[in-house]
């Protein structure tokens, strides 16, 4: 005769105990996560001062940013104390209720009122003034004032590295063309002052330069003015390296730079047609086409360049070539002599590629 033996009531329960166990941990992970994984829409959150964590959970609730308003209370009681910051808050719905808590506990500082600003590289420190004089409460003029502003700019001198006596020569149109870094920037709102929308973007440059500053520092205003000339000549780090090695063997032989975008700056003309005989000629320590600029670089840069032209200007190739010729489709070629180069661009614009 078998004699079956019960299951001991401990047993029972604890199998019971774990299986609700592990069912309230499965809700509890389903209740806290994120509502929307999909969905990263941002939702601006306002949490007013002296809300409690009950009224909270309910504006989350409404914003349909978490499933549970009791299950967001007991975890934010898991915390050990940590107080939830009321402020405005940027969330969405593929965030889990752990990252919107730690988001609470932390703080936000977003600020609504903030504005961002896009410098794009290539272009003059006339068109940073208009993109200024847009985001802010500053007129162009006002920003072109403080651009070039003497006691200012000596202050700046004396805080950063790269800035030299170089940029006061006679002549130079704007001191800081060229050494302020492109790239999108925000700042606190539309009272920002130009000196703190000048000095972060020098704070910019100054890490970009930092790694080649043994190599630059003998001469920096000659290395910041090739590369600006190279960003409106070349199309990538490779052709660039290419033609800053071009501008090079040309100063070695005496030559003219014979660089057109220098005389777009000289006249302060934007780069939208083709100009004369007689433009091109114009005298000016900018016009590197100019007959008294043989073996001359032009006095500064034209244009606030980019990393990538930067680092041309400080490692150009090594080549043999003396002219080069882009087409309109920012295909550059390469040649020795002028005959050759010559028939390079008759054959460009035989085939209607001529940029202009």
């Amino acid at each position: 005769m078998v004699v079956r033996r019960r299951p001991k009531p401990l047993l029972i329960f604890l199998v019971l105990a774990g299986s609700f166990l592990i069912l309230l941990a499965a809700v509890y992970m389903y209740l806290a996560s994120p509502v929307d994984k999909g969905n990263t829409d941002t939702i601006e959150v306002v949490i007013p001062n002296g809300t409690g964590i009950s009224g909270i959970a309910k504006i989350l609730k409404e914003n349909d940013l978490i499933r549970n308003e009791f299950v967001f209370l007991i975890t934010v009681k898991t915390k050990n104390g940590s107080y939830l910051q009321a402020s405005t808050y940027q969330f969405s719905k593929d965030m889990s209720m752990e990252e919107i808590i730690d988001a609470l506990i932390s703080g936000n500082k977003y600020n609504p009122n903030a504005i961002t600003i896009t410098f794009k590289e290539g272009e003059r420190i006339t068109d940073y003034a208009d993109e200024i004089a847009d985001a802010t409460n500053h007129t162009q003029a006002e920003v072109l004032a403080m651009i070039n502003d003497r006691t200012y700019l000596e202050e700046l001198k004396t805080k950063y590295w790269f800035l030299t006596d170089s940029i006061f020569q006679e002549g130079i149109y704007y001191p800081l063309e060229g050494y302020l870094a492109p790239d999108t920037y925000q700042f606190e709102n539309k009272d920002v002052t130009v000196n703190t929308i000048i000095e972060k973007m020098l704070d910019e440059m100054e890490s970009e330069l930092e790694p080649y500053r043994d190599t630059i520092s003998s001469n920096v205003h000659y290395y910041m003015t090739m590369a600006s000339m190279v960003e409106l000549e070349g199309t990538n780090t490779d052709n660039r390296k290419m033609i800053a090695g071009i501008f090079e063997n040309r100063l070695a032989a005496n030559m003219n730079l014979g660089s057109d975008v220098t005389t777009y700056y000289a006249l302060q003309y934007p780069m939208t047609s083709d100009l004369t005989t007689a433009q091109f000629a114009t005298v000016n320590p900018y016009n590197t086409r100019a007959s008294n600029m043989g073996g001359k670089m032009p006095i500064g840069p034209i244009c606030n360049p980019s990393l990538s032209s930067l680092e041309a200007s400080i490692e150009p190739v090594d080549n043999t070539y003396l002219y080069f010729v882009a087409d309109k489709n920012g295909n550059i070629f390469y040649t020795n002599t002028l005959a050759e180069h010559e028939a390079m661009v008759q054959e460009i614009k035989d085939k209607g590629d001529w940029i202009w």
